[in-house]
């Protein structure tokens, strides 16, 4: 049995200056050991049409769907827009979740989320449940990485600059390899 963890990671955010994709960067630039990581990137990836998903699917839907099917498991990092979760990525978890090859059913996830404002995504996360729930995904419960007041925690070139912010997510990430690894057996 491998020990290795390969995990994808996946921003909800698609703007260039993303509190949440700098997160996610930090986050997958501090790995525990065991671990290897991608990015995987959903901005090419079209509105969800059942009609497009009878047969040969749309070249940037299959990159997508390959890449998070190299992972062993997925940490999403996204902000909250409306209380919940952010279109785009919802648009991507819809492609990712049909077939019998869905890549992210029975997978284990860590969820992560920073705002401007004084929630740090708490909604958003909450929302994520009943989803998580219908794929049968095993979310990491402990610590919740939850980011309020994001710029006072990013330099102006986009580094997480909060000590305790890095350390919370870092556990985040062992918490992950960890179920990952009990998942295995």
């Amino acid at each position: 049995m491998s020990t290795n963890v390969h995990i994808a990671g996946l921003s909800g955010s698609l703007r260039k200056g993303s509190y949440n994709t700098a997160l996610l960067r930090a986050a997958l630039a501090n790995l525990p050991s065991g671990m290897t990581s991608e990015i995987v990137t959903f901005d090419e990836v079209p509105l969800y049409n059942s009609d497009l998903d009878t047969g040969e699917r749309p070249p940037s839907v299959v990159a997508m769907r390959e890449a998070l099917a190299r992972a062993d498991a997925y940490l999403i990092v996204s902000p909250e827009y409306n209380y919940s979760i952010p279109g785009g990525l919802k648009n991507a978890i819809d492609w990712a979740s049909r077939g019998t090859d869905a890549p992210l059913m029975h997978k284990p996830v860590a969820l992560m989320g920073a705002t401007p404002g004084m929630w740090g995504t708490v909604r958003m996360q909450l929302a994520f449940k009943p989803v998580f729930q219908f794929l049968d995904m095993k979310q990491i419960a402990k610590p919740e990485v939850l980011v309020a007041q994001a710029p006072s925690k990013f330099d102006e070139n986009g580094n997480l600059t909060d000590e305790k912010v890095k350390e919370l997510a870092h556990r985040a990430l062992e918490a992950l390899r960890d179920l990952t690894l009990q998942l295995r057996k």
